[in-house]
């Protein structure tokens, strides 16, 4: 049967359309099985009903118009359970509901499987035979597979024709909704231009070069020819982003030299390939690299690559150049959005952003939220081939695109940008106000940097402090370990900008899923697997060395805390610890003069947890990682759509646990700080002000959208709200609590900004 259903599916994914394709399966599964009937329900939320869409051994004439409403007979009954149901004599069930159009009162045996696509039932697939018969376990596992395959093709051929706006059924359908990840906060209306990659990196074939000579000459043409065109990206964006955004460009260009990708494809061509092909092999190398990791920041620079590398495939390809028009009101969208592509729009002619491919840690994301440009991620259920020249509406703070906008949601969604045009403004007469409660409790409102582009917005936000700076950064944009004297001008650029402000560098975090290309890791669990503080403490070389440039580069400023990640029992705080000390005595024997930083532990694994109060006692400060805390605590990639609805901080699990590592540390007398997504959610950080965080450390572009929301509401009203939630069992039941409280806060707007699940 194996066969059988690889055939079918191939047919089905060749289909032009949904009818098309629902023909091929009746028809094929009919003949597969030997039955004398197959037929195929769909769901039609137009109608509220499923419709009869294909069949074959029943009336022609009822395809199209036989319907049953939800839960009415045997197809009602395999969608509401969603679960096959399997019987000898259909007629005697209960459930049983005689259509006289169907002509299907020969038929006794029946087995109906539900159609699932992410967790929602799409429609039926069912066959019938004439004897009173069950079908045996081999046939009805064959009808179970073959619907798990065939619902992804039938979800896209659906949602095809929903952006036409027309239902299943045929009828006129409007505000079909796409669901996405919301990349950067912000409501847009406009119309869509689609972009594509130059060049296709996966089509280039094996070639040999006949002139290996001629092949390097030609590929360092191709070279010049996009670093031209990064830097006139670079130019075009003076006076529409700050200089630090550009700098982003200044990455790519040293991606192109010749000691980095550029000298990996001239020794495959010297090797004998010819340059398309070591171009396309070195690329999909390194993006194969970065597409396994499991850091969402940067298993999204695979597409910073993909991007840079297509554009030298098209020069090398000597392709011509199309010259894209973009509307006054565009929605560009594209398969993987680049910033390379969204620096390519006019400012004043992009209303929004929607990549079908990718997260918010994407770098076309990150600059989105600095140009407050609204963004949706990953909608991957969007027909893109379809879309160009479609008004749509974005919305980037629920992460969805809304096709076929009717009059009433149109109009709404206007009201909606003007109130948040007007929130905008509001708020950043907040920016030199303190971060406290109505009853003066106060809370410190810190960011998150890792990019140089970071700091201008975070001092434009009012920033008091770096809650979190990931030190990686230099490294993965290094052919080598940067030497002592490289990290020290980095860090030093980073403690001058933000002091007197604290800024906590969090040691080297790489090792598994962070391979650098000079020290490849390779592990079958890269979650699991040896990285962070586990990698360093393997090489204390590495680690003193950037203990020293940190300590190095605080002379005369003092504003450093060091922090240690992915911690999980005492005895490497304490391995860590000797370390910090070597460094810093060698230090001053070195003649400097140099004091001794505050040192942290970050808690991000379920073993950390539970041993915060020892850890405490160790160290100066206490940070918790809320986004790799929730992900280890309730076992769900964020990024993976197949289980992102599982991901929530406001789990219970999760509110316990930041609970317990508060007090524990509390106790001991430690300052305790929070940094990641959840810090930066209006409604947990009324939350996480209860429980007794100190510090809340989040993205610039959520820190005023916080402060809003602590000074409207009093430490006494937020512990109240504590209580009651920390005595719930569903996180969609606390996530409405919190809601119900900004709201008689008179804050409710702020409830629209990026959310945390």
């Amino acid at each position: 049967m194996l066969e059988q259903l690889r055939g079918i599916v191939q047919e089905v994914n060749a289909a032009k359309d949904l009818q098309i394709a629902l023909d091929i399966i009746v028809k094929r599964v009919r003949r597969s099985l030997e039955t004398q009937v197959c037929s195929v329900f769909l769901f039609d939320a137009d109608l509220n009903s499923h419709v009869l869409m294909a069949s074959e051994g029943l009336n022609k004439e009822a395809v199209g118009h036989v319907s049953l409403e939800i839960g009415e007979g045997l197809v009602g009954l395999v969608a509401k359970h969603a679960e096959p149901v399997n019987l000898q004599d259909a007629s005697q069930h209960p459930s049983f509901h005689y259509i006289e159009e169907t002509g299907e009162e020969l038929f006794h045996a029946f087995l109906g499987v539900p159609i699932i696509h992410h967790r929602t039932v799409l429609g039926v697939l069912v066959v019938q035979h004439e004897d009173r018969r069950r079908f045996d376990e081999s046939e009805e596992a064959f009808l179970v597979t073959l619907s798990a395959q065939l619902a992804g093709v039938i979800a896209s051929a659906e949602a095809t024709e929903a952006i036409e706006g027309v239902s299943p059924s045929g009828h006129k359908i409007s505000d079909t909704v796409f669901a996405g990840i919301s990349g950067a906060p912000g409501v847009a209306i406009g119309k869509v231009i689609v972009v594509f990659p130059k060049a296709d990196l996966s089509q280039v074939p094996v070639r040999q070069a006949k002139d290996v000579a001629g092949e390097i000459e030609y590929f360092a043409r191709g070279l010049n020819k996009v670093r031209d065109d990064m830097k006139e990206l670079h130019e075009g964006l003076a006076g529409k982003v700050a200089e630090e955004e550009r700098q982003l460009f200044d990455v790519y260009l040293h991606m192109l030299d010749d000691d980095a990708l550029g000298n990996e494809v001239v020794e495959l061509i010297e090797q004998g390939n010819w340059a398309q092909g070591a171009l396309a092999e070195v690329a999909n190398q390194h993006i194969a690299t970065f597409e396994g990791m499991s850091d969402p920041y940067l298993r999204e620079r695979a597409v910073d690559i993909k991007d840079l590398c297509s554009r030298v495939l098209f020069y090398l390809q000597e392709g011509e150049e199309v010259k894209t028009e973009y509307a006054d009101d565009t929605i560009l969208v594209s398969d993987e959005l680049t910033p390379a592509m969204l620096a390519e729009v006019p400012a004043e002619k992009l209303n929004g952003l929607v990549s079908i491919k990718g997260s918010g840690n994407s770098h076309v994301a990150i600059l989105a939220r600095t140009m407050g440009i609204p963004t949706v991620m990953g909608a991957v259920d969007l027909p893109i081939n379809l879309l160009d020249g479609k008004e749509v509406i974005l919305d980037g703070y629920k992460g969805e695109i809304i096709g076929n906008p009717s009059e009433p949601v149109t109009e709404r969604y206007i009201n909606t940008i003007k109130e948040q045009d007007e929130l905008i403004a509001g708020l950043q007469e907040l920016k030199d106000l303190p971060c406290e409660t109505a009853d003066e409790h106060r809370v410190h409102l810190w960011v998150n940097t890792g990019l140089m582009s970071d700091i201008a917005q975070s001092l434009e936000q009012g920033a008091e402090g770096v809650g979190l700076f990931r030190t990686e950064i230099p490294f993965l944009l290094s052919e080598r370990f940067p030497s002592e004297q490289e990290q020290t001008r980095i860090y030093k650029e980073q403690l001058e900008a933000f002091s007197p402000m604290m800024v906590t560098m969090r040691t080297l975090d790489v090792g598994g899923d962070k391979a650098l290309s000079y020290f490849p890791i390779e592990e079958e669990n890269p979650f699991l697997g040896w990285r962070g503080i586990r990698v360093t403490l393997d090489h204390p070389e590495i680690f003193t060395a950037q203990i020293r440039a940190m300590i190095r580069a605080s002379i005369g400023l003092e504003n450093l805390q060091i922090m240690l990640p992915m911690i999980s029992n005492v005895n490497e705080v304490n391995s860590a610890m000797q370390l910090i000390k070597r460094a810093h005595r060698e230090l001053i024997q070195e003649g400097l003069q140099v004091k001794f930083p505050p040192v942290g532990v970050m808690i991000e694994l379920p073993a950390a947890v539970y041993q915060t109060r020892a850890l405490a006692k160790m160290v100066d400060f206490v940070s918790v990682g809320s986004n790799d805390l929730t992900q280890y605590l309730l076992a769900v990639d964020r990024n993976n759509p197949r289980v992102a609805s599982l991901y929530s901080a406001f789990h219970p699990a999760v509110l316990h646990a930041l609970y317990h590592v508060v007090q524990d540390a509390q106790d001991e007398g430690k300052q305790v700080c929070i940094c990641g997504e959840m810090a930066g959610d209006p409604g947990a950080a009324v939350l996480l002000m209860a429980m007794g965080f100190d510090i809340l450390s989040m993205n610039a572009a959520t820190l005023l959208k916080v402060k809003s929301v602590i000074r409207s509401v009093s430490l006494d009203a937020a512990q109240d709200l504590l209580d009651q939630v920390m005595q719930m069992e569903d996180a969609q039941m606390i996530r409405s609590a919190v809601d119900l409280t900004l709201y008689n806060a008179g804050v409710d707007r702020l409830l629209r900004s990026s959310r945390t699940n």
